[in-house]
Parts: C-alpha cells; structure tokens; sequence
C-alpha cells in the first residue's frame, strides 16, 4: 500500500470510517452535518449553529464562543435502478434492469473550534464534499458501457475568521484533499445469444478497469455581513481541487495490467445564504449554491506503455449545476428546536450525456429535523431527508472491437430515491 493510501485510511478511520454515495449534484456530497440536514442544508454559509458551521463558512467561526466540538454521522440509503433495451447492430436483443446500483453509506464528520478573542477564531473540519459508488452487476446487459465507479475522499480543513466590526466578519480556510477512485466495464455474464459464440470466452471479465488515488490542496473563502440583529447574509466560495489518479489499469483491451494515471478535478462550488430571525420563535433561512461541473468533461486514462496518445474512458460533457433550499426553525420550547426544509437540485448532465454509472439527475428534498439543549454545554441533533429523484433517460453507444466492429446501444432509463437520517453531538467547553 503506497502512502497516499495509508494516509488515506488512516484518515477515514479518524472520521469513524467511510463510504460514500452520491446525493447532491453529480458526485457531490452535501451531507455534512446533522443539523443542517433537517432544514435541507438551508441557509447554510448564514448559520452558525455549532462547529459544523465552518465548513459551509468560515467566517461563522466569529459567531461560536469558547471552544465547541461537534461529531456525527449521515446514514444514505439509496434505491436508484436502471433499465432499458440493449441493441446491437441497430436490433433490439433484450430488456434489461439494474437494481438498487448505489450502495448505502455512512458518511462521518468531526469539528472544532476556538473562539481567540473577540476578534479572531480558528477550526479544524474533518468530512468530506465528494463521493459515489455505483455497481450494475454482471447480469445487466450493458455492463460494457461501464459496471462500477467509485469515487472516496476525504478532507482536513482548517479555518480562521476574523470580525471585522459588529456587522462584517471574514474568514478562510486551506483544504487538503485526499481521494481515489475507480471506474470499470466488463462484458456481461448474461450475453444476448447472437454474441455468445463471438465473445463466450470474455463472458464476466473486465473489458477495462482503473483505480488511483492521490491528494491535492485546495481553499476556501467566506464572509458574513449580519444587516441588524434579526437579519444575516453569508457567502462562500471553495476552490477546485485536482486529483492525479495515479495507479493501475488493466482488463482485455489493455491486453495486462499497466501503470497510468486519469485527471479527475473535484470542482469549485459558491453559496449565498441568508437568516432571518422572524420571530423570538421562528427563524427562516435560504440557500442558492452553484457548483462548477462544466469543468466535468471527459475521463481519460494516460497509460504511457499503450503510447502517448490519452486513452478516452468516457465522454462525459457535464454543466454546471444550481441548487435552491429554504428552510425553517421554530424553537419549540427552551431545549427543543425543531426545522424543516425543501430543497431543488437540478442535474448536472442532459439526458444526450447521461450515463448509466453516474445516473445524475434532478432532485426534490423534503426534511424534517430537532436539536435537543441536553444541558448548558451538550446538544443532540438530529436530521430526516427524503429525496425524489426525477426519472431521466439515457443513451449510450460502444462498438465491440469484433471483426469490423458490432455497434451496441444502450436507451434506458433511471429511476429511485433516496433516504438519509442523520444525528450529530455538540458540545462546549
């Protein structure tokens, strides 16, 4: 095991270990917090309501006192299935179906900060904004236009703010990021019969298979302008981070196993929020996030015993994404505060560039969440979100390299939906 991998697992062992699911935009994770996920993740560069803060903003670090740590974890559950019919050679062969392709998750966090004085405030925030993993399974048809992506990082990130004056407060924070991933197609256990004598012998192995890792250092940027007592603007801006995946490639049209490399750049992402504190009760608050994913445009290998030419895995022609939230929180009495949310996360691929391993599409999330004040310095979080994923088609077309070339077509259709329950533990010193 090299040391990226040791660092790596070193990492996710600290964070109470890790697996990933894409939720939000693309591979993106928006699951950082408890707390946020009952309100959507609503409001989040405006809300500072323990240590978890800091990772939507630093600059909220300003509005924490004393020193705070907060730990928890988001369980995904998701239920995404594809299913379409296979052509070849402009023929329809079968129907065929892939369920339940993303696995379920746990995805930890841990946070702390420090309040200096009155003017300055440092964090460290353990978590992760990235990762998928999907599996088909031999029995889908169309595994040759992929069978299995994965995509795992990790992040250290530590911030500082400083309050400018009683309305402005800025912050910052550096990001080391550190990832690996691997993608794959194989050709498909259950063959239509016009292939069977022509591929029998390939039946279930990898046609190409990838895996790396490396890490890389990215930033952040946030400020906070709080308009009187009752109203608060948040903004925030993270870097891009781009990830070398150095590692091995290997399957049947590699002919062995090969030393590459594959670029995968993990993208910027901006946020404006805001808090409204309605009434001594009721507080209200928005989201709109952008996220870089036209910089998502195609995965290729650079395998340097095959030539120098890049060896193209897949098109991938991605746009960049919005998302919209708007959540509440009513404090129920002196220790319950109970929040709600809805959220809207447009896709970040058209359905001309959509693919089966990454099944991106639109999604509603509806959540439900409470914050329980245990005593002066323990609290309980904890965060329900159920997300519709819209059904979206696909299309997607390989030529098998058999005698002068057998075109193969995939159109189909993805469908499911997502659970996620959270809970989270705060606490100040």
């Amino acid at each position: 095991m090299n040391k990226n991998k040791i660092t790596l697992s070193l990492a996710a062992a600290l964070t109470l270990g890790f697996s990933t699911s894409t939720m939000a935009a693309g591979f993106q994770l928006a699951e950082y917090s408890a707390t946020g996920l009952g309100r959507a993740f609503a409001g989040e560069a405006a809300m500072a309501d323990n240590a978890s803060a800091q990772f939507r903003n630093p600059a909220m670090l300003t509005y924490l006192e004393g020193t705070q740590v907060s730990v928890g974890a988001i369980y995904v559950d998701p239920n995404i299935d594809v299913e379409g019919d296979l052509s070849i050679a402009g023929h329809k062969v079968s129907t065929t179906k892939a369920s339940d392709i993303a696995h379920s998750a746990v995805i930890p966090n841990f946070y702390i900060s420090h309040r200096v004085n009155e003017q300055w405030a440092v964090g460290l925030a353990m978590a992760t904004n990235y990762g998928m993993e999907t599996e088909l399974g031999g029995d889908f048809m169309a595994t040759l236009f992929g069978d299995q992506a994965n995509i795992m990082s990790v992040e250290i990130n530590p911030n500082v703010a400083y309050k400018i004056n009683d309305q402005f407060s800025i912050g910052a924070g550096v990001r080391y990021v550190m990832g690996e991933g691997h993608f794959g197609a194989s050709v498909p256990t259950n063959l239509p019969p016009m292939l069977e004598d022509a591929v029998d012998s390939w039946k279930g192995q990898n046609l190409k298979y990838m895996e790396g890792d490396d890490s890389a250092w990215g930033w952040q940027l946030g400020g906070a302008w709080q308009i009187n007592e009752n109203h608060r603007i948040g903004v925030n801006y993270r870097s891009a981070v781009d990830l070398k995946l150095k590692g091995e490639a290997s399957g049947l049209l590699y002919g062995g196993v090969h030393s590459g490399s594959m670029a995968l750049t993990l993208p910027a992402t901006a946020e404006i929020a805001s808090f409204h504190q309605l009434t001594d009760k009721l507080a209200m608050h928005a989201s709109f996030n952008w996220t870089d994913w036209s910089s998502f445009d195609k995965l290729e290998a650079n395998i340097p015993s095959l030539g120098a030419t890049p060896d193209l895995i897949k098109e991938e022609n991605w746009e960049d994404n919005y998302r919209i939230a708007l959540g509440a929180t009513y404090q129920y009495t002196s220790k319950l505060a109970v929040r709600t949310g809805v959220a809207y996360d447009t896709s970040a691929v058209s359905s001309e560039h959509r693919t089966q391993t990454i099944p991106e599409t639109d999604r509603l999330w509806l959540s439900l969440g409470a914050g329980y004040q245990w005593s002066d310095a323990l609290s309980f979080d904890a965060g329900f979100t159920y997300i519709f994923a819209k059904d979206a088609s696909m299309s997607e077309t390989e030529v098998l390299p058999i005698d002068q070339g057998i075109p193969v077509n995939f159109t189909g259709e993805t469908t499911g939906n997502v659970w996620l329950v959270g809970v989270q533990a705060n606490y100040k010193f």
